[in-house]
């Protein structure tokens, strides 16, 4: 009887290449960052990022000539000082490629009883690179790839060119592995359970009760709403069942948009405008949290941590706190295993 576990060497010719396969690649992947701070990996990281059609839907030979003339210009400076106040020191690099990294190994831990399952990350602009990763899952087995991009809120801007940057890696393969790709999930129970956990310990942590806790997500220009991107309905879905989940009225968990830029309008309320607002209004106590962040990063600990602070405290406000993202907690890992078993079914 011929021993399965030997099974292709006993048929494949001496002069056969070596065959790999039997195992299931699970690739998680962030946005990206960049490798330091300067101007010149600043500015390396930012023009990928935004020479991405995906992310500037505009007239392209015109972009080329902003992007190129003007916004990489002084644009690097900025960004680098911005991600200057969050970085890393000791391992020098940003919190998303820390969290990144520690979800990926955390995850590894759990499968590590599984031989078969390799778990892997990458970022879409930076490194690592989502094709070096996709062929590293290749050349160890992995005939099998579930793709999982971090955005619990599908856009086109986020989740679809994480996946589009994954099919250019495919079309150049002669022996494509079999792909899945895990959904949005910003109404999934384990994603809610997850967030409503979190802002639950946030807010016992804290020695002021919040007069409205703030949902900021990462804005988007209305024009992609309105060709049709439904990132805006599933934020809107992910606050409301977040509101819900605390038991909160519709006033005292509140929805914004952070992080515009350029003078086109965007989906609203603004984030920075509305915390204005508030404190102008009288608002003395403000807890935010940014449910479309699965890793904390330079849009949450220093545009929101620090600048829109620093807003609301100099208008009259008094006391203001930023919750965590859900980042490599225990709460998450959880949550994203959930997510990942089930996309497996029928593959393990």
């Amino acid at each position: 009887m011929l021993d399965k576990s030997n099974q292709h060497a006993a048929v494949l010719p001496a002069d056969h290449p070596p065959v790999v396969g039997g195992k299931i690649g699970i690739l998680i992947m962030n946005l990206g960052t960049p490798e330091a701070t300067s101007y010149w990996p600043m500015r390396r990281y930012l023009k990928e990022f935004l020479s991405d059609p995906r992310v500037i839907e505009t007239n392209r030979a015109l972009w080329w000539v902003i992007l190129n003339g003007i916004v990489l210009t002084f644009r690097p400076s900025k960004s680098g000082h911005a991600y200057e106040q969050i970085w890393n020191k000791e391992r020098n690099e940003s919190p998303l490629k820390t969290i990144t990294r520690s979800q990926s190994e955390q995850l590894s831990k759990l499968y590590s009883g599984n031989t078969d399952i390799v778990v892997d990350w990458a970022m879409r602009y930076g490194m690592p690179p989502v094709k070096e990763r996709i062929e590293h899952l290749k050349s160890l087995g992995c005939d099998k790839v579930l793709l999982f991009p971090l955005y619990p809120q599908y856009s086109a801007t986020t989740t679809a060119t994480a996946l589009d940057k994954s099919y250019d890696t495919l079309k150049e393969m002669r022996w494509q592995p079999a792909i899945r790709t895990v959904p949005p999930y910003h109404d999934d129970p384990a994603y809610i359970d997850a967030l409503a956990t979190s802002l639950k310990a946030h807010l016992k942590s804290l020695d002021y009760k919040p007069d409205v806790v703030v949902a900021s997500f990462h804005g988007l220009p209305k024009s992609y709403l309105m060709r049709g991107d439904p990132y805006h309905c599933h934020c809107q879905k992910t606050a409301r069942l977040l509101r819900e989940r605390m038991g909160m009225k519709q006033g005292e968990l509140i929805i914004t948009f952070q992080s515009r830029f350029g003078t086109e309008e965007w989906l609203q309320p603004y984030t920075d405008k509305t915390i204005e607002q508030l404190a102008m209004d009288g608002v003395k106590n403000v807890v935010v949290i940014t449910p479309g962040f699965s890793s904390d990063c330079v849009e949450t600990l220093e545009e929101i941590a620090i600048g829109v602070m620093e807003t609301f405290m100099e208008n009259g406000g008094e006391n203001f706190s930023v919750a965590p993202c859900l980042n490599d907690s225990k709460a998450s890992i959880k949550m994203l295993k959930r997510l990942i078993d089930r996309e497996l079914s029928g593959w393990v």
